[in-house]
């Protein structure tokens, strides 16, 4: 009796051999025992497979897979034709970083286009190696699941509907009691859930995590904020626990109502939905409290060092003049002076006990009370003083519940604040999980930087589109999937991350190129008139695809007409007796080219429609030059410094690139009138946009270009 043995380590199960095996099972032939072997008794990080048969012993996911699929007749033919793409699957598609697995699935995706099987005409050994590596692979979830890359997903759906492509299941279950009876065999307890993340929260337990994300409303969502808040919304949903959004308002200097009703429709764009809304400013009452308590203790005590010497002073580890006040002090001059914000309490702040001379410099007394008379957005003039956030933080997630602080590793040096807090107000303790924050390269994240290119006027406002806010990117055409896809992909590393912009416009690409319409546009500036002798005497209209590779999208009108308009550029590269091709429409011979020095003003042609188009150089496209067709203004846009990474000791204000708005005119095709704000659309050979302004009778059309990932400075 043969066997296929599975050693079933965390990543990346073979599911190739054990698809070939159910294909054994459908011709009615001997079929291996499966049996899956306790990962602890293999050295090997990943799961390992072994296939014995007629005295044979063959390892390897390749290998086993060739062996059993020369025993299926409806495939043993495909195994050397597949071998190729056996090795592309196993060595390439395997790859969990999405940046450098993107390559290889574009690979995959042109190969699949009118294709419905990897090798020939019906499932082959390459089917089930590409099919049973992309399941195993965790990356490749939401990528099948949003059709990120449509050949690969309609190709894998077709695959999944046959019966025996459904191990997964199976295999799960199988795995499952495996290590149950082997923890049971060792007297240990039932395991607790693993996020698909790779990471095992600590002390996490299914129905009973608690996350929060907790975002200042002092200005908009960006992209660092999204990741926070979308890996905390992934955490609480994969434990199948809840999440918090607590808005941090603790700083009514920064704060203002339009940035908290902004993050809040944010969120929600990103299909995100806390289980509770809260308020730090909820908690004020019992944070005053708790800082008394600390007073109280002799763990905190008011401080009226000058800012600048109190600076100096935890620099160096010298202690404050003020550390050895009197407990009756402190208490006078928190409940009195400070709390009703008189000329001697704001002076004052109240500082933690800690330890001055400690190396971690966020231990050497930090600051947890300060005063403040701006009235607050929720509470009005109500205080004089709030807690900073250090001391928030720590006291209302142990309040609310919260179980896991995710939060990135920035904040690693003040763990052990975090949890002097807790300690020492005898709260409950909550778990932290650091993971990496994610930068991007010419680009500020830090609020502060551009809340002062909105005040300078550089840009419009905080949903400019050359801000990295949530609100920016969407109007630059960023869409939702794409977004949610690209913090996905990167996962809660604990490496900090320095990304190109290009990597996630080119994810977002993957969602728009199979939706949008594909449009025409001619370049203004100088287009130029092409007469066609042979042309139809009157404008004729046809319709056509939106998209010749998604009928669904549906047809647009396209006018043929003896004037036509093409580009300044592709007019400058003709030759007279040259024959090119319009695009959709036929060959056209250049019988004259007219010219004002270099550039060219008019064309005389006559169309060819009999023409080879596969023997012609230039592919152009073209416009008839009708009182259809309308003006467009076309914005381009680059980053708003012009240094890719900013050192600690640079000021930014030293980098500000001079010019970051490009204004031009087009002609584009009538079908555009029809267009919504934020509709995307793609003008053939010129790129991606999404409408900023409709058409009009009052205003000009306005569309802002969408980056496709391809130029390096989108």
């Amino acid at each position: 009796m043969s066997t296929l043995s599975v050693a079933a380590k965390a990543a990346f199960l073979p599911y190739s051999a054990l698809i070939a095996a159910e294909f054994l099972a459908a011709e009615s032939q001997p079929v291996p025992a499966v049996t899956y072997v306790d990962e602890a008794a293999v050295s090997s990080d990943k799961s390992t497979v072994e296939y014995v048969s007629e005295g044979q012993t063959v390892t390897g996911e390749e290998a086993v897979l060739g062996a059993i699929a020369l025993k299926v007749s409806s495939i043993s033919g495909s195994v050397d034709a597949s071998a190729s793409w056996v090795q592309f699957a196993l060595t390439k598609l395997a790859n969990k970083n999405f940046k450098t697995l993107a390559a290889d699935l574009e690979k995959l995706d042109a190969h699949l286009n009118f294709r419905s099987f990897v090798v020939g005409y019906a499932v082959s050994a390459a089917d089930i190696a590409v099919w049973g590596v992309l399941r195993a692979n965790a990356v490749m979830g939401s990528v099948l699941k949003n059709e990120v890359y449509i050949n690969i997903s309609r190709w894998y759906n077709f695959l999944a509907a046959d019966q025996r492509f459904d191990v997964a299941e199976k295999t799960s279950r199988a795995i499952t009691e495996m290590r149950k009876a082997a923890k049971a065999a060792k007297g240990e307890k039932k395991e607790t859930h693993k996020a698909n993340f790779a990471i095992d929260l600590p002390n996490a337990k299914v129905g009973e995590v608690v996350t929060r994300f907790p975002p200042e409303p002092s200005g908009y969502l960006h992209i660092g904020h999204a990741k926070a808040a979308i890996l905390n919304e992934y955490f609480a949903h994969e434990y199948k626990g809840k999440l918090i959004i607590r808005f941090d308002d603790t700083n009514p200097s920064k704060e203002k109502v339009e940035f908290q009703d902004s993050i809040i429709e944010d969120l929600a764009l990103l299909g995100i939905k806390g289980d509770r809304v809260t308020f730090s400013s909820d908690y004020f009452d019992q944070m005053y409290e708790l800082a008394l308590k600390l007073i109280k203790d002799g763990k905190a005590y008011c401080d009226d060092t000058p800012l600048l010497t109190m600076r100096e002073e935890r620099m160096v580890g010298d202690a404050s003049a003020r550390r050895e006040r009197s407990v009756e002090e402190n208490l006078k001059i928190f409940t009195e002076e400070m709390k009703n914000g008189t000329e001697e309490g704001l002076k004052n702040c109240l500082r933690a006990k800690i330890d001055y001379q400690n190396p971690n410099k966020a231990l050497r007394d930090p600051v947890i009370y300060r005063c403040n008379l701006t009235p607050h957005h929720r509470t009005g003039t109500q205080w004089k003083m709030y807690p900073t956030y250090d001391f928030c933080v720590p006291v209302v997630d142990s309040i609310e519940g919260v179980t896991h602080a995710l939060r990135t590793n920035e904040y690693r040096d003040r763990n052990p604040q975090y949890e002097w807090i807790q300690n020492s107000l005898g709260l409950r303790h909550v778990d932290i999980w650091d993971f990496g924050r994610v930068n991007f390269m010419r680009t500020l994240l830090s609020k502060r930087k551009l809340q002062w290119f909105v005040d300078k006027g550089l840009v419009g406002n905080w949903d400019d589109p050359r801000f990295p806010t949530v609100r920016g990117v969407r109007r630059r055409g960023m869409t939702v999937e794409g977004l949610r896809n690209f913090i996905i992909s990167q996962g809660p590393s604990k490496n900090i991350i320095n990304m190109e912009w290009s990597t996630i416009w080119a994810m977002n690409k993957k969602i728009i190129d199979p939706v949008a319409p594909r449009h025409t546009a001619v370049d203004a500036a100088n287009a130029v008139v092409v007469s066609l002798a042979n042309g139809p005497a009157q404008p004729e209209a046809e319709q056509k695809p939106k998209h010749k590779k998604n009928a669904e999208i549906g047809n647009k009108t396209v006018l043929f007409a003896n004037s036509v308009l093409v580009d300044q550029a592709d007019a400058a590269s003709f030759l007279e007796g040259e024959e090119v091709t319009f695009m959709d429409w036929g060959n056209v011979i250049i019988d004259k080219i007219h010219k004002s020095g270099d550039v060219v003003t008019g064309i005389d042609a006559r169309l060819h429609l009999e023409g080879d188009f596969r023997k012609t150089e230039k592919k152009v496209t073209w416009l008839a030059n009708t009182d259809d067709k309308i003006k467009v203004q076309l914005v381009d846009f680059d980053h708003l410094i012009t240094k890719d990474k900013l050192e600690e000791n640079d000021n930014f204000e030293d980098f500000l690139t001079p010019e970051t708005e490009f204004k031009s005119e087009a002609f584009a095709d009538l079908n555009l009138k029809t267009l919504k704000h934020g509709d995307i659309i793609q003008f053939e050979r010129k790129g991606y946009y999404v409408v900023e302004k409709p058409y009009s009778d009052s205003q000009e059309m306005v569309l802002y270009t969408i980056p496709d990932g391809k130029a390096a400075k989108k």
